[in-house]
Order: structure tokens, then sequence, then C-alpha cells
């Protein structure tokens, strides 16, 4: 039995049966034409979800991609330095001393996955300060995902690939040249290592890298470009700024701006752990984005209470017919 016929055959109820109904709409909307923005929260990179989402975006079944700087950057540190991460099944049980003593071996742990600093951090930030530094010289200015695919497409880090480089997601979406979205960049590894290096001088210009200001001026323009197009779809990975950033570009563009007849949002659908709640974001039900003008009283919701580890990678086997 393949994991589409396991799924229709077992996922009947509660959180199983929304993740069925999540992926067959999911399914059904691009079927239809549409396009889907993939959003990607929390360290989804360091639980190598590049595994089933690099594929999904080969086959064209993802169209853009919202993700966190950590995101962004954790996928490379994986493709480059996978041999050197360390697991940590027993997480729970480590002591303050114990914690300490990773610190001092160069080791960052990400719940039960350590990422090695000197072997993948700083063999990222050596090509990256070569980009940041050519386009400083020549006064231009770039994305932060730009940046990254300049750097993949280049090769400059082929030399040193651990795993299978199709299992990269990055790498896939960066020969694709697919849109993206990095809001709060700055909060990230490398965003914090790029200011360092305008801090000592090593790059005259800050603004050699583009701001959040400038991806939500370009996100904008797709969208228009798009949904006036094709219905454009929204599945969102965890919560935080990757989900909140891009969705708000409808009320963006009706609201502020006063564009008539600008499309919601076809599709949308949610994979998170946050149960529902008062005042968080993360937590709202999908109903609540009607009111901010984001969704419509008849597009289809999901909403599956779940680690995304889990569920993303079947979702993404359902919707690829494996």
């Amino acid at each position: 039995m393949n994991i589409t016929k396991f799924i229709d055959h077992h996922y009947r109820h509660f959180n199983a049966q929304a993740l069925k109904a999540g992926a067959q709409g999911y399914k059904a909307h691009i079927e239809k034409g549409g396009q889907m923005l993939v959003t990607l929260a929390g360290a989804m990179s360091t639980a190598e979800i590049g595994l089933s989402l690099a594929e999904m975006i080969r086959q064209g079944k993802v169209h853009a991609i919202s993700c966190t700087g950590a995101n962004l950057e954790e996928d490379v540190f994986n493709l480059v330095a996978h041999d050197h991460y360390e697991l940590i099944p027993n997480y729970r049980d480590l002591t303050p001393q114990d914690e300490q003593n990773l610190l001092e071996r160069h080791l960052n742990r990400v719940t039960d996955t350590c990422i090695p600093e000197e072997e993948a951090i700083r063999r990222i930030e050596k090509a990256l300060l070569e980009e940041w530094q050519k386009a400083d010289s020549e006064g231009k200015s770039y994305f932060p995902h730009e940046f990254m695919y300049k750097v993949l497409l280049s090769g400059k880090l082929k030399q040193y690939y651990q795993i299978d480089p199709k299992d990269s997601w990055l790498l896939a979406a960066a020969e694709k040249n697919l849109p993206m979205v990095v809001p709060g960049w700055e909060d990230s590894t490398t965003g914090n290592i790029f200011t360092g290096h305008v801090i000592k001088g090593d790059i005259k210009n800050v603004t050699t890298v583009k701001s959040g200001i400038q991806y939500m001026m370009m996100f904008s323009e797709w969208y228009m470009a798009t949904a006036t197009k094709k219905p454009v779809g929204f599945f969102q990975i965890g919560g935080g700024i990757a989900g909140d950033f891009p969705i708000c570009v409808v009320p963006m563009l009706s609201q502020d701006l006063l564009h008539e007849n600008v499309p919601l949002w076809s599709y949308f659908c949610q994979i998170s752990d946050s149960t529902t709640s008062y005042g968080s974001y993360s937590g709202a039900v999908p109903n609540e984005k009607i009111t901010w003008g984001k969704l419509a009283i008849h597009t289809p919701k999901y909403v599956i209470e779940s680690d995304a580890s889990i569920v993303a990678p079947m979702m993404f086997a359902y919707v690829l017919g494996l």
C-alpha cells in the first residue's frame, strides 16, 4: 500500500482526517491551475524538510516560499555539514552543565539536533562574505535569499556537500529561481554575521542586503501579477513571521493602497502545535482572518494541530501521489 492509499484508508477522524482533507484540498487547488505559497517557521530545515519539499518544488507543486532567516540558512548548513551534526535523543534530560559542554564543543542545539558551528556556520560565512563584498563594491543590493541562490548556483560549496543535493529544498528553489520572502532575516545567524561585518567595516553599505519593507513591495507585485490570473493558496507550516508577513499582503493592497478587486487567498491550511487560544496569532482559527480581509467565507480552510515534522512530509507525499 502506497502512502496515498494508506492515508485514504486509515486517516478518517480528528487530526488525521484534517490532514487528509488538507492534502486533498492542496491537490485539487493545484490541479485546477492554482499556485501555492508555502511558509516555513520553526526549525523545519534542521528537521530536514528538504527530503520532501525539494521534490514538491521540482514538480511544480510549490510556486513561492516565505521562510525565516533560520530556515533559509539551516538548509545550507545541513547540505554542507550533515555528517558533523550530533543527535541528542535524551535532550529533555540535559542539565545546564550539559548545555555548557555542548557550547564549548561549538555545537548549537535545536531540540534534539546540534548544528556544528565550524563546519556549517563558518563555511557558509566565507562564501556569503565574498558575495556581500562583491555586491557592496559594485554598489548593488540583493535580497537575502538571492545571495544564497548566488552562493549555491556558483558551485562554491559543492565540494563540501554531505547529503544528496536533491534533498536540499533551497537548491531546488535556486535552480527554479523560485520567488521567496524572508521576513525578519536580521534575526538569524547570517543576519547577525552581516551586521558584524558592517560594524567592522568589511561591508560599507548596510543596504547591500535588502530589507523586509522591500520584500513586501516585491511580494505585493508578485501577488497581484499572479493572483489576478490564477488562484493563490497559502500553506502554512507553523506560525510566526513566516506566515504573518505574507498573508498580510492582501489587506495591505486593498486597505492601505486602496486597490480594487484584490483577490483573496484561495486556499488556507496551517500545521501547528499551537492549540486554539485567545490573543495568539498562531493559535487563531482561520475564520478570524476573514475579519482582516485575508480569507473569504468560502475559502477552503484546514487546521492540523500536530507536529509539522510528521504532518508536512505525509501531506507532500499525498500531493505527489506517492
